[in-house]
């Protein structure tokens, strides 16, 4: 699903280098973005997609296995698994409704002390005061959505009236009540993404990077967002902790794909601000590939009911190396070491 955008031909990518006799079947509802699909065969789906069209797709093709891309996506094949029976590899429908609430998921986790930014909803304007003063320890605040990707909506802000002025602009602009929006401690140190495949509650693998600059920053209020420009994979043990933790107090028997992104509080905690559930995180797709298990390719055979019985070690990932994306451009990955090799300086 979601064919033709860069996460999904990346993962068609992977996908050709994991499992070389895969046949990749594509669908969009954006008939300009299919045509850039590297999909063997593309189909176009209506402007408001359901899952019948889905199921007709399977049916006609033979498809074995149904690949999201997005948040949306998890969500329709979530709602519809009864129609698309084994064609999807999703965990519970509890758990991925759960996740698209932040503040929800938030007080869950904190429930089951996994260690999450202190968060509070909005729930009117006149609220906000109140919401800032039992927030004041904190300097700055991060004002964001309870639902949606990409750092949609969010900002810092340092007292009501800057949170007010923001929820009103959106509210202007794009219709978002009060109510859509939540407001944090603001995390201030490194931030980490990680990316896991479960098995009727077995850990298989799990990759961890770390964010370093992000595409548009310059052009953001908050200076950041969950799309990097520049990441590198990290070796951390406490953010494989805390996630596995979280999905463990979530679901103990919990099958499909968990990603997870994170930021370290003042203390350096890393705490989990949102769970990407169901699916590969683009940033994850091609940082995947390092290592002995390909993260794409396990994905493929789990959720085609394949067994996995050969990873030892399921934190498998060997750090510093760095992966650069940009617009129009395939991404490349490469070992810190590497980083200058082949280079001329001036004068030589």
């Amino acid at each position: 699903m979601g064919a033709g955008s860069g996460a999904a031909n990346n993962l068609i990518a992977s996908l050709r280098r994991a499992i070389p006799s895969v046949i990749v079947v594509g669908c969009h509802d954006d008939p300009f973005i299919l045509k850039k699909s590297v999909a063997a065969r593309n189909y176009l789906l209506s402007p408001s997609p359901d899952a019948d069209e889905i199921a007709r797709i399977i049916d006609k093709e033979g498809v074995d296995l149904v690949i999201p891309t997005s948040d949306a996506h998890v969500v329709l094949l979530s709602d519809h698994r009864e129609l698309l029976g084994s064609h999807v590899w999703l965990p519970a429908k509890r758990v991925i409704d759960l996740c698209q609430d932040k503040y929800d998921l938030a007080m869950e986790l904190a429930r089951h002390d996994v260690a999450v930014p202190i968060s509070l909803p909005v729930t009117d304007y006149e609220g906000l005061d109140a919401i800032v003063e039992k927030l004041q320890w904190s300097p700055r605040l991060w004002c964001r959505m309870r639902s949606g990707s990409r750092s949609l909506a969010a900002v810092p802000v340092s007292n009501a009236q800057q949170a007010r002025a923001w929820i009103e602009l959106w509210q202007t602009l794009h219709g978002f009540d009060p109510v859509s929006f939540m407001l944090a401690e603001y995390l201030p140190g490194r931030d980490y993404f990680c990316q896991t495949l479960w098995d009727h509650g077995r850990l298989v693998l799990v990759k961890t990077g770390e964010r370093i600059s992000y595409f548009g920053a310059e052009n953001s209020p908050s200076s950041t967002n969950s799309l990097y420009s520049l990441a590198k994979t990290v070796d951390e043990p406490g953010v494989v902790e805390t996630c596995v933790r979280a999905v463990r107090a979530l679901d103990a028997s919990a099958t499909g794909a968990f990603e997870f992104d994170l930021k370290e509080n003042t203390a350096g905690v890393p705490c989990i601000t949102e769970i990407n559930i169901g699916r590969l995180a683009l940033g994850m797709i091609v940082l995947g590939r390092v290592g002995a298990h390909d993260m794409v390719g396990c994905y493929a055979r789990l959720g085609l009911g394949w067994s996995i019985d050969d990873i030892d070690n399921p934190y498998d990932c060997p750090p510093d190396y760095y992966t650069v994306r940009d617009i129009d451009s395939a991404p490349a990955v490469f070992h810190a070491d590497d980083v200058i090799d082949g280079f001329l300086r001036p004068g030589e």
